[in-house]
């Protein structure tokens, strides 16, 4: 963190640190969930998993990606 004081002596404190990514591209959804980018938008057309639609770009919730990954997972019995 940084401190610094502003004209009348009080102490402002600011974040250093950015703010937690939430929306990812398709590209990076791709590489996040290791699958294509074809892979990646079938799926958002198939229904499988929500996205954002923002003009022509596809956005994809970080928490829906883990939602997705988490639904299908399967455990095995030996």
């Amino acid at each position: 963190m940084v401190n610094q004081q502003d004209t009348k002596g009080h102490l402002i404190t600011y974040q250093t640190h950015p703010t937690p990514k939430r929306l990812y591209s398709l590209k990076e959804g791709a590489v996040y969930l290791g699958r294509t980018v074809g892979a990646v938008r079938e799926m958002l057309w198939a229904g499988k998993m929500p996205f954002v639609k923002d003009g022509k770009r596809i956005l994809i919730d970080i928490q829906d990606m883990n939602e997705w990954i988490d639904r299908n997972k399967i455990k095995s019995v030996y």
